[in-house]
């Protein structure tokens, strides 16, 4: 296929680029400057947007991409930027995908689509929830509606990457490896996850999957609790990790941003990845920390 990707110097796109390029895909670069290469397409889609002409001929744009959700305090401001640098580029890449007569457009989502789940297990039908990323994940979703009449729309409902590149791990495996580790709050809450070689090729399924459409959630499919999570990194970098942050502790440091992403419960399965045949590679959290504190 020839496909576009934006978004592709991130932690997913960096990695998703080659595997599509090795699979024998003609891969195209959307680059927010002047081109340098033969394979980069220009856009500003804060400005100018993208021009459907360049799109002409592929069969399908992946829309990666948005400014890190967990970097900072979730200020009104900082709360205004993670919503511009999603929604505003999928609108415009959907509707670029309609005017190109494109076949296929997967777009970016999260799992904070369904909010706190608590201890009910979440999939494609369940509902979305409440909160600033319930309602950020909504519109960013409802920005790919320019493109639903004309293609097949997929939005992928990403769980946290766990990798050795970076990502939540970058930030947590130094901590644990200094036997700084630590259980937030009671530990309870349930944490959803998937590995980046699992992310890759999931989201290969998906483009090689004609009959999947709507949103996919893109998790392992045994998520843990977050005590749980935590002794297995400890584990697997031999060190303790015996402390505890207690919830009020963490949400003073935190706010908002630790209330939803760390406190909260995310208990979200990949039903449909699942029924359309998809393997993971990393099933369990055991096997995912060994590849991903390798």
């Amino acid at each position: 296929m020839r496909i576009a990707v934006a978004g592709s110097h991130g932690l997913i796109g960096s990695a998703l680029v080659p595997a599509l390029v090795q699979a024998g895909h003609d891969v195209h670069t959307l680059v927010r400057r002047a081109p340098t290469a033969a394979r980069e397409i220009s856009w500003s889609p804060d400005e100018s947007g993208l021009d459907p002409r360049l799109l002409h001929g592929f069969d399908a744009v992946i829309g990666l991409g948005g400014e890190n959700i967990g970097a900072h305090r979730w200020s009104g401001q900082v709360k205004q930027r993670l919503r511009n640098s999603r929604i505003i580029p999928t609108s415009v890449l959907a509707e670029a995908v309609a005017a190109a007569g494109v076949g296929t457009f997967i777009s970016a989502s999260a799992t904070g689509f369904y909010g706190d789940t608590g201890e009910s297990a979440a999939d494609e039908t369940t509902p979305n929830g409440t909160g600033f990323l319930a309602d950020l994940t909504l519109d960013w979703e409802d920005a790919t509606r320019a493109a639903a009449d004309t293609a097949r729309v997929v939005t992928l409902r990403t769980g946290p990457v766990l990798s050795p590149r970076g990502g939540l791990l970058g930030r947590l495996r130094p901590l644990y490896r200094l036997g700084l580790g630590a259980r937030l709050g009671d530990g309870r809450q349930w944490f959803s996850w998937i590995t980046l070689p699992d992310e890759v090729a999931a989201i290969s399924h998906v483009l090689d999957d004609p009959t999947l459409s709507g949103p996919v959630n893109l998790t392992a499919p045994e998520p843990v609790r977050f005590a749980d999570f935590s002794a297995a990194l400890a584990r697997t970098v031999h060190r303790p990790a015996v402390m505890r942050i207690p919830a009020a502790l963490a949400r003073r440091a935190g706010g908002e941003m630790v209330e939803e992403m760390v406190l909260a419960s995310s208990r979200v399965v990949p039903s449909r990845l699942v029924e359309h045949g998809f393997t993971h590679i990393h099933p369990n959290i055991e096997s995912a920390l060994e590849y991903s504190c390798a």
